[in-house]
């Protein structure tokens, strides 16, 4: 078997939750659905950290965010840390990057040969929280409730800009590939939607019966919250800033009006790849950095464990994989050993790594082969001043923070989160045992030191590039404007011959 192309299409913040394809009687994803239909569906797949850069550099990496130290929003990805694109460049691939992956530091390519697009966050230590202040909010960069409270329709936002922007040049370099012959290629094409704030343009919003959005299924107050949830609540303001059922309606509006916004964009990267002659060769995987709450238990957002926040759509087809659904947990640091699986062959072999991966290949499960169930995640960002763990094997979650009490959850009997098992007597030998677990695991005290250390450096340098004269690490894409379309330097008839796609047939 030829090595497949490999294109990883990545919502930011969508939980499966809200889509057609998991189940939602409301939300409209039908391009998400007919490649759930043609391929295998996850239902227990998670992120490793339910914030954006630490969760994108573990599913780069292969590693946990304790391991590669990806903390928070302004975590360095050390260029020293080989990822997939690495790997499979050395495999034979061609890589590209289209769109949102939140690198912060100097190197923002990290394996990809082509990168498309700038980033729609910064790159710099900007978002660096503070441990020794847990409870101090940072007003410039919080999430807070005006994201609900504004949500409505608009003809832009820099959000939508951007996401048109990714698709464009994704579609693109799939033609170019195709016109040039550079397969195998591996692509990821990484949108911004339906992430808050939750503005659509009218004719997604539109899409939509404001009468059907539904309200959160339980909504906690302030006091009925566990403490960790709390701290939560009081970050995002969302325990002092009240907001009105039409306004979470409108929110719920807007983010799935935006979810089927990113649909519409599957919808064209796999009828580029369809056009360029190379679907059946690809393998297709759409998913997400993590989840939202969107009002579900009181929370928006993320930055929690509960099912909402940490679990992510999971939908892959494409040769070899069988059509089904799998219940087996799993996680996006999964990725990287099953690319390498997918690209092994007869004559090419994968390099040394130099590292040990902390996923294991999905590739029993595309073919319908059992394997183990388990999911591991990490949290070390803000409205937090400890490491908070999670572990999720076969039907239990288990939650462990210093600071909080334990939660234990039966996932497929409890789907909400609201009945905590940990202190059950009927559950004490489980919940111990995962206690145990833990501890043996992770050293949570070193762990949060090295935390508050690099917080403390990264801090400091962001003063000094904060300085007037100093560069900063935003990444510009290079493009040539005077050697693209037809230039006076160009045969015209040439140019609009090797841009053409199927190529002309000549004429005998």
């Amino acid at each position: 078997m030829s090595q497949p192309n490999i294109v990883i299409i990545m919502a930011d913040q969508l939980a499966p939750h809200f889509t057609s394809t998991y189940g939602h009687p409301v939300v409209k994803t039908p391009h998400l659905d007919a490649l759930a239909a043609r391929g295998m569906r996850f239902d227990a797949a998670y992120c490793n950290s339910p914030l954006c850069a630490p969760s994108r550099f573990s599913m780069m990496s292969g590693q946990l965010i304790s391991k590669i130290a990806a903390y928070d929003n302004a975590s360095e990805f050390s260029a020293t840390i080989p990822t997939f694109a690495h790997f499979l460049q050395l495999m034979g691939y061609r890589t590209c990057l289209s769109g949102k992956m939140h690198f912060v530091g100097p190197d923002q390519l990290h394996g990809f040969q082509d990168r498309v697009t700038t980033d729609v966050y910064p790159s710099d230590y900007a978002w660096t929280p503070n441990w020794e202040l847990p409870d101090e909010r940072i007003d410039k960069w919080y999430h807070n409730m005006d994201s609900v409270r504004e949500a409505g329709m608009a003809a832009t936002t820099f959000q939508i800009e951007y996401d048109d922007e990714v698709c464009f040049f994704a579609k693109r370099k799939i033609f170019d590939y195709a016109k040039h012959k550079q397969t195998p290629f591996c692509m990821v094409a990484s949108f911004i939607h339906p992430h808050d704030p939750y503005v659509a343009r009218p004719e997604w919003w539109n899409l939509y019966d404001h009468d059907e959005i539904d309200l959160p299924t339980h909504m906690l107050g302030p006091e009925e919250q566990d403490p960790f949830s709390r701290r939560l609540m009081d970050g995002i303001e969302a325990s002092s800033v009240a907001v009105t059922d039409d306004e979470i309606k409108n929110a719920r509006h807007g983010y799935y009006a935006n979810t089927s916004y990113f649909d519409s964009k599957i919808g064209e990267l796999v009828q580029t790849l369809e056009e360029a002659e190379v679907l059946d060769n690809t393998i297709i995987i759409v998913t997400a950095d993590h989840g939202d709450m969107l009002g579900e238990r009181g929370l928006w957002y993320k930055m929690n464990f509960f099912e909402h926040s940490t679990r992510v759509p999971f939908v892959v087809a494409g040769p070899g994989v069988i059509q089904g659904v799998s219940d087996n947990a799993m996680s996006l640091v999964d990725l990287l050993p099953t690319f390498l699986d997918l690209a092994e062959t007869n004559d090419i072999k994968r390099p040394d790594l130099g590292v040990e991966l902390d996923g294991r290949s999905l590739v029993p499960l595309f073919k319908g082969k059992d394997d183990k169930s388990e999911a591991i995640g990490e949290y070390c960002a803000e409205m937090t001043g400890h490491p908070v763990f999670m572990i999720r094997r076969g039907d239990f979650k288990y939650v462990h923070c210093d600071s909080d009490p334990p939660q234990l959850y039966n996932v497929p009997t409890d789907p909400l989160e609201m009945n905590n098992l940990a202190g059950d007597p009927a559950h004490k030998e489980l919940a111990d045992a995962f206690a145990k677990e833990v501890a043996e695991t992770w050293d949570g005290e070193a762990l949060r030191r090295d935390v508050i250390a690099t917080q403390k450096q990264r801090r400091a340098i962001y003063q000094a590039m904060e300085k007037d004269g100093s560069v900063h690490w935003d990444y510009n894409p290079p493009r040539e404007a005077s050697q693209e379309y037809v230039r006076n330097h160009m045969d015209w008839t040439v140019a609009a011959e090797t841009n053409r796609f199927p190529p002309p047939k000549r004429k005998t």
